[in-house]
């Protein structure tokens, strides 16, 4: 098959042992970001089979019907970016291993390594010896601390044991039935949200992006924040409310940010404020972006691909697209 790979911004995927199982297609990979539909199709039009790299981009009617010759997209986890009805009205199957019960250890390990970073000032440190500069202030520690997990799924699970290890006192918020989770783990559970906000040094954001959870952290949840707490979202940006954090910030409640989504990405705008205030640690959406977490899951999508090639697809999230099927080029 002619295999399209979109959005492997550091060209990683050929360096990863599992691409040999690719070995015998077609595969094309493309390291930038394209969004605009019409350079989209001229990029796939050749296409059989699409690798998305989770939400990078989205898969649109208006581009799948100027993809002729795409028979087979392949993914990992959740799929809001696809137009999945789109896909069954035109033939294209859709494969995803939603992984149930796998948290991402990537991600949590990260979101891990953002708090520290903000709570010892460690990039600021950085910058300062490289400027010649010795101890330019001082930071945190962890111990004694409360933690807020919003919400204990998967990976706040991992992230509350982590903050168990460090001392300190973890607090979960989110549905009920993630809150009985943490109540079963030995964890403690806020009365309410204006409790948990407010009661928190470090708030930590660990939810899917869907209706329901789009703009669940609001201005004044924010607010409520203590001058020195920290908010850590390495989720997704729009769980906050359009605006809230940036105004938030300014107003120093809560007093820092760690970030590693965003409201647009990428985010290659030098001038962006959160790019340029020094009370935020940003990286570049890597939570999940590790060699080990890319040999897991680019395992699953290639795999996916075989399997469809030899006649016994995996992981199909569209069953009616198999009748409909689009007939080998």
């Amino acid at each position: 098959m002619k295999v399209a790979v979109l959005d492997d911004y550091g060209d990683t995927l050929r360096t990863l042992a599992c691409f040999s199982r690719l070995a015998g297609h077609e595969v094309k990979i493309w390291t930038d970001h394209v969004q605009d539909t019409g350079r989209l199709a001229e990029r796939l039009k050749d296409a059989e089979a699409l690798v998305l790299i989770r939400e990078r981009t989205q898969i649109r009617a208006p581009l799948l019907r100027r993809l002729p010759k795409l028979r087979l997209i392949s993914q990992r986890s959740v799929y809001p970016h696809i137009d999945v009805d789109a896909c069954t009205e035109l033939g294209i199957v859709v494969c995803s291993n939603l992984h149930p019960g796998t948290p991402s250890y990537a991600t949590a390990e990260l979101t891990w390594g953002l708090i520290l970073a903000a709570q010892r000032r460690i990039p600021q440190q950085v910058s300062s010896m490289r400027a010649g500069k010795w101890q330019s202030e001082i930071g945190n520690t962890l111990r004694g601390k409360t933690l807020g997990i919003f919400s204990y799924g998967r990976i706040g699970a991992v992230v509350a044991g982590y903050g168990r290890a460090f001392g300190m006192q973890v607090v979960a918020w989110g549905r009920e039935p993630g809150r009985e989770r943490a109540r079963a783990d030995g964890y403690a559970v806020a009365r309410s949200k204006e409790e948990f906000f407010a009661g928190c040094d470090i708030v930590s954001l660990h939810m899917r992006l869907v209706d329901a959870t789009r703009g669940i952290v609001t201005a004044a949840d924010l607010a409520r924040m203590k001058p020195t707490a920290l908010l850590v979202n390495t989720s997704r940006a729009p769980l906050i409310e359009p605006g809230a954090l940036l105004a938030a910030l300014r107003a120093g409640r809560p007093g820092m940010a760690a970030l590693d989504v965003y409201e647009e990405e990428p985010l290659l705008d030098t001038g962006h404020p959160l790019l340029n205030m020094p009370n935020v640690v940003c990286t570049p959406h890597i939570g999940y972006v590790s060699r080990e977490e890319f040999e897991l899951q680019f395992s699953d999508i290639f795999d996916q691909i075989v399997a469809y090639a030899a006649g016994a697809p995996v992981n199909v999230v569209n069953p009616g697209a198999l009748a409909r099927a689009r007939p080998q080029g």
